[in-house]
């Protein structure tokens, strides 16, 4: 028995959604031709309570296109130092929209309204960048699945307000803080000018991500999506798995957080574990104490019980609890750590 907990990505479509994709209507949605991409578009558009959605092949390729509407070359956006555009898009946002990041120094990806503010650039300096964008990820990925307050979220929308940015939330877990946090998606319609989520991490989809917000966003985000490559045919196959990941797999990712706090609990008890992360939703990030254990010997063993997980550096190791990691591998994952 495989036990893969490198990431939640890993998960392959249930029979019940396949038979879902199997059965979909489609068109071509390069056209807007396709009924079941369309169908996605507005129920996810309806689950914010804003106005248009648009499908992608990526969450990466949602967030650029993102950063292009609400920026133009030379300008700037600020974000956490820990935020995925910068970290995990290889590079887009200079790449694709000409843009830089200022880095904010905030507590596991999450930053205050206080750091937003001073990060701004003067717009009549015009020396620096002109600041146009602030980006948000909610749940942080880098930060162990941490969820924001929203309370601090609407505080930064403030700050935006006041000083004419655009707001943009990574939502490429919000459906893990969601559930967590007890949320509604129409709270952070309200906030954010566009918004990304991921179909393909907690839902359980084989591919895709949708980018919410205005009409006027979405027309534009349509041209951007066609230079990236994003056009998609009979996309409706995968829309599909989207709209039956809606139905059937927010609420269980309850069950992915309670695994993932069990383990949490377990790593706590082990005396060659220096350090764990706080466990909110489905990331685990922790460190070993190498006097007593190496990280390839730690690792060595576990692939030993065919078990992955990822290295992040700095002696940090993360695992991720998903769709596709049973109850009895987890019975079999916390045996094999309490027998090192």
């Amino acid at each position: 028995m495989e036990i893969n907990l490198i990431s939640d990505t890993v998960t392959k479509p249930s029979s019940e959604m396949l038979s879902a994709m199997f059965s979909a209507e489609v068109g071509d949605d390069v056209f807007k031709k396709d009924p079941t991409v369309n169908a996605l578009e507005e129920k996810v558009a309806s689950l914010f309570g804003m106005e248009a959605a648009l499908f992608f092949p990526s969450g990466s390729m949602v967030n650029q296109t993102a950063i292009k509407l609400h920026t133009n070359p030379g300008e700037q956006l600020i974000c956490d130092k820990y935020a995925h555009v910068f970290n995990y898009e290889g590079g887009g946002v200079s790449f694709n929209s000409g843009v830089s990041c200022r880095l904010v120094d905030g507590h596991r990806g999450m930053m205050t309204a206080e750091q937003v503010e001073a990060a701004i650039n003067p717009p009549d300096f015009y020396h620096s960048p002109l600041t146009s964008l602030v980006c948000i990820e909610n749940t942080t990925n880098k930060g162990g699945g941490a969820c924001w307050d929203f309370e601090e979220l609407k505080k930064i929308k403030a700050v935006c307000s006041k000083h004419n940015l655009a707001y943009h939330l990574d939502g490429a877990r919000l459906w893990n803080a969601l559930v967590r946090k007890g949320e509604n998606p129409k709270q952070y319609g309200e906030l954010f000018d566009t918004i990304s989520v991921c179909l393909s991490k907690g839902l359980g989809c084989p591919v895709g991500s949708v980018l919410v917000g205005t009409q006027t966003h979405i027309k534009e985000a349509i041209r951007v999506r066609k230079i990236l490559g994003g056009g998609m045919r009979q996309a409706g196959y995968l829309a599909a798995a989207g709209l039956f990941a809606l139905e059937n797999n927010i609420e269980r990712l309850a069950e992915d957080h309670a695994k993932a706090e069990e383990i949490g609990k377990t790593l706590t008890k082990l005396n060659f574990i220096k350090k764990v992360e706080p466990i909110e939703t489905n990331i685990i990030i922790f460190e070993l104490d190498e006097s007593k254990i190496t990280q390839e010997k730690f690792m060595n063993i576990l692939e030993k019980h065919a078990i992955s997980l990822i290295g992040m550096g700095q002696g940090k190791l993360r695992l991720v609890t998903h769709l596709d990691y049973t109850q009895e591998m987890h019975k079999v994952f916390l045996q094999v750590l309490n027998s090192i």
